[in-house]
């Protein structure tokens, strides 16, 4: 196909016959983020749909599903099991219209460059902060995932402080790649830990349930936490705000929908399972993370055998926040394709910077955990659901040259991209509501530790 050559963020001319509704027709060398890699000493486009299955359950399949089974503590088995299904089919909605786009744009590379077509250099600038500040919050809570575990494994006997530091080391190792490719190999151990480190948990439960304990089908919760059931879930899911970034390292981008299928069917079904065969035998008191109400033995065989997946996980988010920094620096320069040093040398201090800063909120902010949730609700409920109709909009208003008569031609799509925006839209103030609720009832309990404890 051919249509009007543009520079980058500048919108494409397509034939009325083809664009936002040929699953990406437009697709070419020619305006894609990483060009024609033919003679270039470092190739991106390597990744097939299979690997980037696998990278995107790695990511989004992780210490997330632990708060799943508590949320069924809170609103009740049958309804936390129906949230968990809507969001997961909601979630392969958003992601066909997140690959839409990406397809009609191939010069997007991650949710700033998408903010930049759809609102000029100010949603440029706030969808790329948004990113990285997200994933930076997103690398610290596997670090506190890791502090966790390592805790567990070795009975507490030293500095909490002092776990996420040597979980830090290797979590910045192996975000040290250049390519998704080198990371996608590391993603298969990650992904058989934690399907593994559930089963496990599950086995655990299920010989040694709670003595005494309650398991409610349905339950009466205040709207602050019954909204905590819901953004548990929204968090688990929390893992599109990459996909633009994965689908720039594959060989063939139109095979997108295809790992998001692949993605979105399984973290469904394994949340489901998890979350009922969980609460059902740890009862309505389990915790979060639910491994922490598995007896001794078990919580340390879960948690050990957990640890590479919070490992990867980390990575990939702490990778994704340098690699958006760098390709924003060096796009179109010998520096992103050569081995120069002035390209690994930025890159190592970016890798260096983001980890470091993830370490410091880890461990330093003593709301950390609720930072995480403030962050979540104001950039993972857009990034996974609400901007996604934002873009379906854009495209079907342009592409086509009709405006408002593209949209009345397809009103039930014109109607759903509306809902979606609006879900984001609502999820993004009620969570951050709701966190900011707890966070001011921890400070009035008490229950807020003092920064860089031991």
């Amino acid at each position: 196909m051919s249509y009007e050559k543009r520079s980058y963020g500048e919108t494409p001319v397509y034939p009325p016959e083809e664009g936002v509704f040929s699953s990406g027709g437009g697709y070419t060398d020619e305006h894609d983020v990483f060009g024609n890699e033919e003679n270039h000493q470092i190739k991106y486009k390597t990744l097939s749909w299979q690997l980037v299955a696998v990278l995107m359950i790695a990511e989004i399949v992780s210490n997330g599903m632990l708060s799943l089974p508590s949320s069924g503590g809170v609103v009740g088995l049958v309804p936390n099991v129906i949230i968990i299904v809507f969001l997961g089919a909601f979630g392969t909605f958003t992601a066909y219209l997140l690959v839409q786009f990406k397809l009609n744009h191939p010069e997007v590379h991650n949710m700033g460059d998408a903010g930049y077509i759809l609102f000029g250099v100010l949603g440029r600038e706030v969808l790329s902060a948004g990113t990285i500040i997200f994933a930076i919050f997103a690398t610290g809570g596997q670090l506190l995932a890791g502090q966790i575990a390592l805790g567990v494994l070795s009975d507490s006997r030293l500095c909490l402080m002092l776990y996420t530091g040597i979980f830090t080391i290797p979590t910045l190792v192996f975000s040290f790649p250049r390519t998704l490719d080198r990371l996608s190999w590391l993603s298969v151990p990650s992904v058989i830990s934690i399907i593994v480190a559930g089963i496990i948990g599950m086995v655990g439960a299920g010989i040694y349930p709670l003595a005494g304990r309650t398991t409610s089908l349905f339950l009466q919760p205040t709207f602050v936490n019954a909204f905590i059931s819901v953004t548990n879930p929204v968090f688990a899911y929390a893992g599109h705000f990459m996909f633009f970034i994965l689908i720039s390292e594959m060989r063939n981008p139109k095979d997108a929908m295809k790992a998001a299928y692949v993605l979105q069917g399984f973290a469904t079904a394994y949340y489901v399972v998890f979350a009922i065969v969980t609460h059902w035998y740890l009862g309505d008191g389990v915790k979060s993370p639910s491994f922490s109400s598995l007896p001794t033995v078990w919580a340390k065989a879960a948690y050990g055998i957990a640890i590479p997946n919070f490992l990867i996980a980390g990575s990939l988010y702490s990778h994704t926040a340098a690699k958006l920094v760098f390709v924003r620096l060096f796009r179109n320069s010998k520096h992103l394709h050569n081995h120069t040093v002035v390209g690994w040398g930025t890159w190592t201090v970016l890798i260096l910077l983001v980890n470091a800063a993830s370490f410091v909120l880890a461990v330093g902010v003593p709301i950390f955990s609720y930072l995480i949730g403030i962050a979540a609700s104001l950039f993972a409920s857009w990034y996974t659901y609400g901007i996604a109709g934002a873009f379906w909009l854009y495209d079907s208003y342009h592409l086509r040259g009709d405006g408002v008569r593209a949209w009345r031609r397809r009103r039930t799509m014109f109607v759903l991209s509306v809902l979606t925006f609006a879900a984001g839209g609502f999820i993004c103030v009620a969570g951050t509501y709701v966190t900011i609720t707890l966070i001011i009832s921890a400070y009035d309990s008490g229950s807020v530790p003092p920064p860089f404890q031991c």
